[in-house]
C-alpha cells in the first residue's frame, strides 16, 4: 500500500511550494504533486496602467528576482513599441543581470541546498590538515589552506557547543543518504561561510549600477537613468567602473576554484544520483545578452532540444524568433484558475478559481506552461543542452572541465554526458552556467567600457506610445531559466499582462493533456529511506532551485490586513 508523504511548506526556497508524493512497498516515489500554496494577483493590479511604470510593480514579484522583472518588464513595452535602445543601457543591463545571476547561482548552491549532501556536524570529526590538502588538490582558491580549515570547525563547534546551531539548524544530520568523508564536509562547509562574502561582491555590482539591491531604480521604456562621463564624481564613471572590474575578479576567482570545483566533486560522491530526477527532457532556453542596437547578435545562445537528444536541436536565433513566440501557452485544467484549455500568453487571463486541493482536479496556484503541447524543463540544465549543442565555447569548455573533475574524483572514466539529466547534474549544470556567467560579465564590462571610450553616452530613447493596440513580449533566460512578460497596449494603458516564469514552467501543475511537469516528473521513482524525513525528495526538488513567489502571489478576498510592518 501507497504512503502518503506531504512535504508543507519546503524550505530554503523563495515563496510557499508543497510536495505531496506517494511512496509504493519497494521505497519509491509512485506519484507526486507540485502545488504553490498562494495566489498571483499582479498580473490583474497592473490592467489599466501606464506601462512606463509597471516595472517598478512586476520587480515585486519576488524579493530575490527583482532585477530580472524589472528588465524584463521594460523588455515588453519597448518590443511592443519597437523602441530601439541605445547600446550603453543594453549593456547596463546585461551587467546587471550577470551579476544578478551569479549571486543567485552561489547562494542556491551553498545556502539553499548544500545542506541536502553535506553532513555539516560530520565535520567536526575531521583532520584540517587532511580536509586542507583535498581542498588544495582540486584547485587554488585562496582560502584552502588548513588555518582556515581549523578556523571553520572550532566555529562550527562553538555552534556545536552552544547547543544552537544557526544556520545549520534543522538538518538530517546522520541521514544514511549523507555519504561524504568528514574532511569533504569541512571543505564544504568552510566554502559556505566564505560564500557569504564572494555573494556580496555581486550584489556591489548591482547596487552601483542599479542604484540599490534589491529592487533596482535605474530602468525605464528606453533604456537606462545611468549619466555616462569619463571623469564626472557623480556619474557612471571610468572610477566605478574599475571598482566594478575588482569585484568581477574576486568573482570570477571564487566560481572558478571553488564553485566549479565544489560540486563535481561532491557529486562524483552521489553518482547513484545521476540516475535519479531526470524528470522531463525537453529544454527550452532563450536568446540574452544582446550586443547591438537591433538586437541581431546575443552572447548566449537560446533553442529547444527534445528527450534530451542535442541532435533535434532546434535554434531560436532572437527576441522575435516566431517559433518561441508561437509555442508558448499556459493550461489553468489542474490549477486554481477559471478555464483548462491552453491559452498563449497575449490572451491568457488569472481569474481566481479555488477549489481545494484535489488530487485528480484543481491543486495548485501555478499554471502549466507548454511549449508547442510538450512539457519543458528550463535552468541550468537547459541552458548547458542548448549551448553544448549552439557550440557555445564556454559552455562546451566549462562542461568538459566538470565531467573531468567527477570523473577524476569518482576513478570512473566512462561517466556519459547523460549523466547530468539527473539531480545532481542540475547542480553541476548551474555550476557550468556560473563559470559562463562570470565570462559574460567580462564581455559586457569591457564591450561597455569601449562604447564609453568611443564617446558614446546615450543611455535613453524616449517612447512614444500610439492610439490603438499593440502586443509585445520580454524575454530574458533568468537563473532559474526562461523567463517572458507578455504585455497587450491598448491607447497607452495596459489591457492584459501575463509573466510566464522559470518556475512556472518546472513547478507547474499537469496541464490540459493531463501531462505532470518537470518538478512531479523529477520525483518519480526516487528512493525515501525514511518517510519521516523525506531528504530525497528535497534533493530533487530543491535542484531546480525553487523560486515561488513569482509563479504565485498572496491576496486577501476579505481585505484583512495580512502583515503589518513597523518601520525604524
Amino acid at each position: 500500500m501507497a504512503t502518503r508523504i506531504t512535504v508543507d511548506p519546503i524550505t530554503r526556497i523563495e515563496g510557499h511550494l508543497r510536495i505531496d508524493v506517494e511512496v509504493n512497498d519497494q521505497g519509491r516515489v509512485s506519484k507526486a504533486w507540485s502545488s504553490g500554496q498562494m495566489w498571483r494577483g499582479i498580473e490583474n493590479i497592473l490592467v489599466g496602467m501606464d506601462p512606463r511604470e509597471v516595472w517598478t510593480y512586476t520587480q515585486r514579484f519576488c524579493g530575490v528576482c527583482t532585477t530580472i522583472h524589472a528588465i524584463t518588464s521594460v523588455r515588453a513595452v519597448e518590443d511592443a513599441l519597437k523602441l530601439e535602445v541605445p547600446l550603453n543601457a543594453h549593456l547596463i543591463r546585461n551587467i546587471i543581470q550577470a551579476a544578478h545571476a551569479l549571486q543567485d547561482h552561489i547562494v542556491h548552491f551553498y545556502h539553499l541546498s548544500a545542506v541536502d549532501w553535506v553532513d555539516v556536524v560530520s565535520a567536526l570529526d575531521a583532520d584540517p590538515v587532511a580536509a586542507s590538502k583535498l581542498a588544495e588538490s582540486l584547485s587554488d582558491w585562496s582560502l584552502n589552506g588548513p588555518h582556515e580549515m581549523k578556523a571553520v570547525q572550532e566555529r562550527l563547534q562553538t555552534f556545536v557547543g552552544s547547543g544552537q546551531l544557526g544556520p545549520f539548524a534543522s538538518g538530517y544530520w546522520g541521514h544514511p543518504a549523507m555519504k561524504l568523508s568528514p574532511e569533504v564536509n569541512l571543505m564544504a562547509v568552510a566554502h559556505y561561510l566564505q560564500a557569504l562574502d564572494v555573494q556580496n561582491h555581486a550584489n556591489k555590482i548591482v547596487a552601483i549600477l542599479g542604484g540599490k539591491s534589491p529592487h533596482i531604480q535605474n530602468v525605464a521604456v528606453g533604456g537606462v537613468s545611468n549619466s555616462i562621463s569619463h571623469d564626472a564624481p557623480s556619474v557612471l564613471n571610468i572610477e566605478r567602473m574599475m571598482l566594478i572590474e575588482g569585484f568581477i575578479d574576486k568573482l570570477d576567482h571564487f566560481v572558478k576554484s571553488a564553485y566549479m570545483t565544489d560540486v563535481p566533486a561532491i557529486g562524483a560522491f552521489y553518482l547513484d544520483w545521476t540516475a535519479l530526477g531526470g524528470g522531463v527532457t525537453n529544454y527550452l532556453s532563450v536568446p540574452d545578452c544582446p550586443m547591438d542596437t537591433k538586437l541581431t547578435k546575443y552572447n548566449l545562445p537560446g533553442g529547444y532540444i527534445r528527450n534530451g537528444d542535442l541532435s533535434t536541436f532546434k535554434s531560436i536565433d532572437s527576441w522575435d524568433d516566431e517559433y518561441f513566440r508561437k509555442g508558448v501557452a499556459e493550461s489553468s485544467k489542474h490549477a486554481w484558475y477559471e478555464g483548462e484549455e491552453a491559452l498563449h500568453p497575449w490572451q491568457g487571463t488569472t481569474n481566481p478559481e479555488y477549489t481545494d486541493f484535489q488530487d485528480e482536479g484543481k491543486y495548485s496556484w501555478i499554471k502549466a506552461p507548454t511549449f508547442y503541447d510538450e512539457r519543458a524543463e528550463v535552468g541550468p540544465l537547459a541552458d548547458v543542452h542548448i549551448g553544448l549543442a549552439a557550440g557555445h565555447e564556454g559552455y562546451v569548455k566549462y562542461t568538459n572541465q566538470a565531467m573531468d573533475v567527477i570523473k577524476a574524483v569518482s576513478g570512473n572514466p566512462d561517466i556519459p554526458m547523460s549523466a547530468l539529466q539527473s539531480t545532481i547534474g542540475r547542480h553541476a549544470a548551474r555550476a557550468i552556467r556560473a563559470g559562463v556567467m562570470v565570462d559574460n560579465l567580462r564581455v559586457q564590462w569591457q564591450a561597455l567600457m569601449d562604447n564609453m571610450a568611443s564617446g558614446d553616452e546615450d543611455t535613453f530613447n524616449p517612447p512614444q506610445f500610439p492610439k490603438g493596440e499593440i502586443m509585445g513580449v520580454g524575454i530574458h533566460q533568468a537563473p532559474r531559466g526562461t523567463l517572458s512578460h507578455w504585455i497587450v497596449i491598448e491607447d497607452a494603458k495596459v489591457k492584459n499582462y501575463q509573466a510566464v516564469v522559470p518556475s512556472t514552467w518546472n513547478a507547474g501543475a499537469r496541464d490540459a493533456n493531463d501531462q505532470i511537469g518537470p518538478y512531479e516528473a523529477s520525483l518519480m521513482d526516487n528512493p525515501v529511506a525514511d518517510p519521516d524525513k523525506p531528504l530525497e525528495v528535497l534533493r530533487t526538488v530543491h535542484s531546480f532551485d525553487p523560486c515561488i513567489a513569482c509563479s504565485i502571489h498572496m491576496v486577501d478576498t476579505e481585505q484583512n490586513e495580512i502583515v503589518k510592518v513597523k518601520a525604524l
